[in-house]
């Protein structure tokens, strides 16, 4: 792991995104509540925030941090569900991990549920947005 013992603690925010597409079936079956594993979305926000509290346990090298915010939400397009994962947290390290694990943990969660609706569907454009604080400086993608 990187050192960051001499960093001084700031305010740092990430912002993570990324969609999963999916037949007109699986689209309306999550939306109106239908699929049989239950509430899609409450469980894939769910697991999103619990991923982005246990990122250091997943990717090596990562340092353990302690999150003032973790949240997941979601928006309906014409074929696919849009994830956005925010994380936040006052310290010497950025959250970006956190944001893009929360993502996609939340779209891995999205396609075990419905898939026995749509084997297809198809998990894309995963990216960080955005990310406030640090010696870096903010940066928004383009």
């Amino acid at each position: 792991m990187v050192d960051v013992g001499d960093k001084t603690p700031t305010r740092r925010v990430a912002v993570a995104t990324g969609r999963i597409a999916m037949s007109p079936d699986a689209l309306s079956a999550i939306r109106d509540g239908l699929v049989k594993k239950g509430d899609v979305l409450a469980v894939a926000r769910v697991a999103g925030i619990m991923a982005a509290k246990r990122t250091s346990d997943l990717i090596p090298l990562c340092h353990p941090l302690p999150l003032t915010k973790a949240s997941v939400d979601f928006a309906f397009e014409e074929d696919a569900i849009r994830v956005t994962a925010t994380a936040a947290t006052d310290g010497k390290t950025g959250v970006e991990m956190e944001a893009l694990t929360a993502t996609s943990t939340a779209l891995l969660t999205i396609y075990d549920m419905a898939k026995a609706i749509d084997k297809a569907m198809v998990i894309d454009g995963v990216c960080l947005l955005e990310k406030q604080g640090g010696k870096s400086g903010d940066w928004v993608r383009g």
